[in-house]
């Protein structure tokens, strides 16, 4: 079994990843948390990614280097990279307060930009480019299906609880774009807290029938946890950050029956997701999460690119990535004319396979669902 990469902190780790695939060896720069609260996040975006190239024997050096979740060291790091390391592709970034602290001056400089997560709605309108590319989903999307399902639930009082940054501002917008019912409460809490004691009392108080909250991370195994050890028993429903697959081991029980929505989980019936799934695992000796599942698209759509186009060649690359011929671990996957997903979004639900917690999809939200910011989007 392959081990993966020990985890990185200030230091810098150049990674050749196999060779002689193409006559054109591509620099990828990988931005990515690997330390502190969020570092499960992007350890599985870059594991995955590292997979995936090592699958396709594609001619790809990775600079993968820790941004630590602190927004000026993430631009340090872009700035580097893009001027002494010269590479061609970026990635990686799990935060959009990061991605848009990044991004912007990343494309400026005719970079491409491939986002395996943070997709905040920013960068999906008015400063959307045609070198950025969001291979995950525009921020709202899961928090629109959520919102959906809450209709569908019955719920007509919810109470909204998310981090106080873009991602965190974007997914309650998307949950009432959908959501019909009456709003108890919106409450933002700080980015990496850890104590909702307070928060889980405005619960109790609000006369809600259910709570909507994202929490992604650490923060979502703490809130669960006090939240299940408060015995509070208003039904929670949330996007899959506070429901994947790392944060369900640490959660437990208190997740148990919970219903989240994702674009992807391990159960969506199709030979790439299949055999993703179980190279992941005899790769890395865990499942992987929905953070997993996008790093390794993201290397398959440049891979993708690589075998159409020269990245020297910028519009006929760009051309290359546009088309997404490549096979998601999703299904059917293309872009939308903003350069984000369209694509099925999942009702799942938290069960136990074994001693192993974990998700099932149980309906189908939205299909082909695009996102609010396309004609916000000038390219």
């Amino acid at each position: 079994m392959r081990k993966p990469l020990s985890l990185l902190t200030a230091a810098v780790a150049t990674i050749a990843l196999a060779t002689a695939a193409h006559a054109e060896t591509l620099k990828v720069g990988m931005i990515t948390t690997l330390s502190g609260g969020g570092a499960a996040l992007g350890i599985d975006v870059r594991d995955a990614f590292m997979l995936a190239v090592n699958q396709a024997g594609a001619d790809i050096e990775l600079i993968v280097v820790d941004d630590q979740r602190k927004p000026d060291i993430a631009v340090q790091l872009a700035d580097r990279l893009v001027q002494s390391d010269k590479v061609d592709v970026l990635t990686g970034i799990i935060w959009s307060n990061l991605a848009i602290a990044v991004v912007p001056a990343v494309v400026q400089q005719g970079k491409f930009y491939l986002s395996p997560n943070a997709g905040p709605s920013l960068l999906a309108g008015e400063r959307c480019h045609e070198n950025y590319f969001n291979v995950a989903w525009q921020n709202d999307n899961l928090a629109e299906a959520a919102g959906g399902y809450a209709n569908d639930a019955g719920y007509a009082n919810s109470f909204l609880l998310a981090p106080n940054y873009p991602a965190g501002r974007d997914m309650l917008t998307g949950y009432k774009r959908f959501y019909t019912g009456a709003v108890a409460d919106e409450v933002y809490t700080k980015l990496g807290a850890n104590e909702y004691a307070a928060e889980i009392a405005q619960i109790r108080a609000s006369g809600a029938d259910s709570v909507y909250f994202f929490l992604p991370g650490g923060m979502g195994i703490a809130f669960l946890k006090q939240y299940a050890q408060a015995g509070v028993d208003i039904p929670l429903v949330g996007p899959a950050f506070s429901f994947d697959q790392g944060i369900l081991q640490a959660v437990g029980e208190a997740a148990m029956g919970v219903k989240n929505t994702s674009q992807w989980n391990k159960d969506i019936d199709n030979p790439t997701n299949k055999a993703f799934v179980e190279s992941f695992q005899a790769a890395y000796g865990r499942l992987p999460s929905l953070y997993a599942s996008q790093g390794f698209d993201t290397a398959n759509l440049l891979i993708s690119a690589m075998g159409k186009a020269s990245v020297k060649d910028i519009d006929a690359f760009r051309d290359a990535l546009r088309e997404a011929d490549f096979a998601s671990t999703r299904g059917d996957f293309a872009f939308a004319p903003n350069h984000h997903p369209i694509q099925d979004i999942y009702v799942r639900e938290v069960i136990k396979e074994g001693d192993v917690y974990t998700n099932k999809i149980v309906a189908t939200a939205m299909t082909d669902h695009a996102n609010a910011y396309i004609d916000d989007c000038q390219m």
